[in-house]
């Protein structure tokens, strides 16, 4: 199979930029075919799930997400493990200034695990996974994000409740499910 860009148009450059692209592609047998679709860029990001092997806790923020308000999650506020948006650092120092802006730690140790395309059908972002250990005493703030729109509140739950909560409903974000998932199929606590 191969792909030709034909032509790419920018639909919109609100919050963050909207492409139209038109582009050859060559199935399986050999035939080329004109295909448009619409790409969402917001960048690139990283997440992280802060956990305390000791206490079995884990660090997680609420905050509204309208997306979620418009598709049916009543008030749009969604539990979530911390993560943000790249903008010009590279994973591991964009996921360090995050946890200190929305949680209030400052971690020392941070490990990645993996990255991963979240929504490919439609949005080209690529968002790195971590993780990191956390203790009272990398406590420097209160978290709670620095823009003046940010409202973040910080959650600590027992690790198994947050875990039984992707059951229950109460964690329906895409990545914090996978990082609670990934730490229990990785015993991390």
């Amino acid at each position: 199979m191969s792909v030709k860009i034909l032509d790419q148009k920018t639909l919109s450059e609100n919050w963050y930029k909207l492409y139209k692209f038109t582009y050859a592609i060559t199935d399986k047998h050999g035939n080329e075919i004109i295909q448009t679709r619409e790409a969402y860029d917001r960048g690139n990001g990283a997440t992280i799930l802060l956990y305390n092997p000791k206490q079995r806790t884990v660090i997680l923020t609420r905050q509204f997400r309208l997306p979620t308000l418009v598709n049916g999650n009543a008030g749009g506020m969604l539990i979530e493990a911390c993560a943000g948006l790249l903008d010009r650092d590279n994973p591991e120092e964009c996921i360090r200034r995050e946890t200190e802006e929305e949680t209030g730690y400052r971690v020392d140790q941070v490990r990645k695990i993996f990255d991963a395309y979240m929504s490919p059908g439609s949005v080209t972002e690529i968002l790195h996974f971590f993780v990191g250990e956390y203790s009272a005493d990398q406590k420097i703030g209160e978290g709670g994000g620095v823009d003046e729109d940010e409202d973040i509140e910080v959650i600590e739950k027992d690790f198994e409740t947050a875990y039984a909560m992707i059951a229950s409903g109460e964690i329906r974000d895409a990545k914090t499910i996978i990082l609670l998932q990934y730490a229990k199929l990785n015993q991390l606590l």
